[in-house]
């Protein structure tokens, strides 16, 4: 049974003549997804000619009380421009508008492969005039986190590795900001949270959908790492900046050296070990 958001745009979409068809894809879309009352709604849109609704965004207004829009520019795929309206509602409704022009869906639905926004999952709301029918089913496999291969992994701690070269050169300089992206965007939020997936795609066969940005990963975590991963976590203090330093290479070491045992892969101890020395030399102000 269709909710009001999506009843609502079904309703508009049956009414505009330039649209031809709506597809919701994403969480909404996929089976035994979780969902709460800020899960986006993803909409693909497809309409005779983008760019009248690229250029006036008054239609917007047909959904709700429009608080703020994300325009994503007109870019190109498989030779068709295409662009989305990432669009928060005042009610709270977030619905990700993305159009497409009616021949991209035609060449996705005649391309072998189905392209990821669709193999997360999708269903038909509304298609005038069938170009839907020759969409492969999704596979409901877009997302999960594929299996390293040994080079990648010896490549994603390398750059760990080296990230953390940064972080204690901006906290001896007294950099708050830029340490703060180091340490917490690509240390945790790039490096350590790859390997932490990769664990716990380990335990489930490859075949979880740990979220964007980590947000599953409290869920599927053991408890004591979820743990271990919020100690990282520190204000703006630097003496707390180095502490949280430490403890994120202890948790991402832990969990890399069982990834690696796990996979037959090597772990680098000596880069581990010689990295560590030269950030407590930086830390206690010796020479590195």
């Amino acid at each position: 049974m269709l909710d009001d958001v999506l009843a609502r745009i079904i309703e508009w979409a049956h009414t505009a003549r330039s649209v031809r068809a709506v597809l919701l894809t994403g969480s909404r879309a996929t089976p035994r997804a979780t969902l709460d009352r800020f899960s986006d709604y993803d909409v693909i849109i497809t309409v005779k000619d983008v760019h009248p609704f690229f250029e006036n965004r008054e239609w917007l207004n047909s959904f709700g009380d429009v608080l703020v829009v994300y325009r994503d520019p007109i870019h190109d795929q498989l030779g068709y421009g295409r662009f989305a309206y990432i669009t928060q509602y005042a009610d709270g409704t977030k619905i990700d508008f993305t159009l497409w022009p009616v021949a991209l869906l035609k060449q996705t639905a005649a391309e072998p492969k189905i392209p990821r926004e669709l193999d997360i999952g999708y269903s038909v709301l509304l298609d005038k005039d069938h170009l839907t029918d020759r969409l492969p089913a999704p596979t409901h496999k877009a997302h999960i986190p594929a299996r390293p291969t040994e080079v990648e992994f010896q490549t994603l701690v390398e750059e760990f590795f080296h990230e953390s070269t940064y972080v204690a050169k901006h906290l001896w300089r007294g950099d708050l900001l830029p340490l703060k992206y180091n340490l917490d965007q690509r240390m945790k939020q790039v490096n350590l949270r790859r390997m932490l997936e990769w664990r716990i795609e380990i335990d489930h066969q490859w075949s979880v959908k740990p979220g964007a940005y980590g947000k599953g990963l409290k869920k599927l975590l053991k408890r004591s790492i979820w743990k271990e991963l919020e100690q990282t976590y520190v204000g703006p203090i630097l003496e707390d900046n180095w502490d949280a330093l430490f403890k994120t290479i202890s948790l991402f070491r832990k969990v890399a050296k069982e990834v690696a045992g796990f996979l037959g892969f090597r772990y680098p101890d000596e880069l581990d070990r010689r990295v560590a020395r030269y950030l407590q030399q930086v830390r206690t102000g010796g020479s590195p």
